[in-house]
């Protein structure tokens, strides 16, 4: 069997339905918004089966994105969680069929709520259809699946049309990076936007000499200190750094002697910063933009705080 075209007849079949749920858009998904927008509680999705799962996962992008959201399965609803549910709520229902018997028999209790109810479903004439207040089509003409059986296109457009209203909720609120950073601490977006020099620079046991300190002594330190370098201060201030590539390349020159100060062949006026509260991110950009291995934190008499290394930065997660 050729799976290839198999794989990619299911992808265009797909494409196809979105395609074509695209161009029936219409003024629904901006009476959704305005109802979402106007709730002073909690977005809950529910629906069983596939719609469960595609709502589960609607329920954490709508929560990540700023609308406030959570699933709830139906069969536990009614089984005392329909008290998650509260007044200021709304309810996104799923059904492809519109007739899910666990999900159907708690709408009459969602009426009793005296709560919005958007439904997507198939057919507005459905059970659930009759219940909303606000009906999403998820009609397709055609599963993936060559049965035209299990649930394809139709978990597709579901999920899909799912990501258009949140995008939209995202609009609407003016959401923005630094919003979605604050719902993600721990991603990569969140370290971006979060993380700062003094968060992981080194600043205990630095490898720091005097300018008169023997190089043969300097090269100890060095060793020692696993950065690569050797910072050369005088009384506490930055004056030099001494790197392991200064040294090789000192070690090409005829007059190369071991008995020097340390600072002698050290590259004189390193980079630095005095903003320890500047972010990792943008610490990265300016050790890639000078081709540094490491930059130099100090206060603004250049006394020396830290040094951040670009190996600190890669074990962050920063990029």
């Amino acid at each position: 069997m050729d799976f290839q075209k198999i794989a990619k007849k299911v992808l265009l079949t797909e494409a196809k339905e979105l395609e074509n749920a695209a161009s029936l858009i219409g003024g629904e998904m901006s009476e959704v918004v305005k109802l979402i927008s106007n709730i002073k509680g909690k977005l809950i999705i529910s629906g069983v089966g596939k719609s469960g799962l595609v709502g589960s996962k609607m329920a954490a992008t709508f929560a990540s994105t700023g609308t406030s959201s959570f699933f709830l399965h139906p069969t536990e609803a009614m089984h005392g969680d329909l008290g998650m549910i509260g007044k200021d709520d709304a309810l996104l229902a799923i059904s492809y069929s519109g007739e899910s018997e666990e999900l159907i028999k708690i709408l009459p209790h969602i009426k009793r709520f005296n709560i919005p109810l958007i439904a997507m479903a198939k057919d507005k004439n459905s059970t659930l259809g009759c219940y909303a207040d606000i009906f999403l089509p998820i009609n397709v003409e055609k599963e993936a699946c060559p049965l035209n059986i299990a649930p394809t296109s139709s978990t597709t457009l579901t999920m899909a049309l799912g990501d258009a209203l949140a995008v939209c909720m995202m609009e609407h609120r003016g959401f923005e990076k630094k919003d979605f950073a604050s719902f993600h601490p721990g991603g990569s977006l969140g370290k971006m936007l979060f993380v700062k020099i003094k968060d992981i620079m080194r600043d205990k046991n630095l490898p720091i000499v005097e300018p008169k300190t023997p190089l043969k002594e300097a090269i100890v330190v060095m060793s020692e200190g696993r950065l690569g370098n050797v910072l050369i201060a005088e009384n506490g201030a930055l004056k030099a750094v001494l790197s392991d590539g200064d040294l090789r390349r000192a070690l090409m020159r005829d007059d190369f002697s071991m008995e020097v100060d340390s600072i002698t062949y050290a590259s004189i006026n390193p980079k630095y910063t005095t903003d320890e509260d500047m972010l990792a991110s943008d610490a990265l950009k300016l050790i890639e933009e000078y081709k540094l291995q490491h930059l130099v934190v100090t206060d603004k008499n250049k006394n020396i705080k830290g040094v951040l290394h670009i190996h600190d930065l890669v074990e962050a997660g920063i990029k």
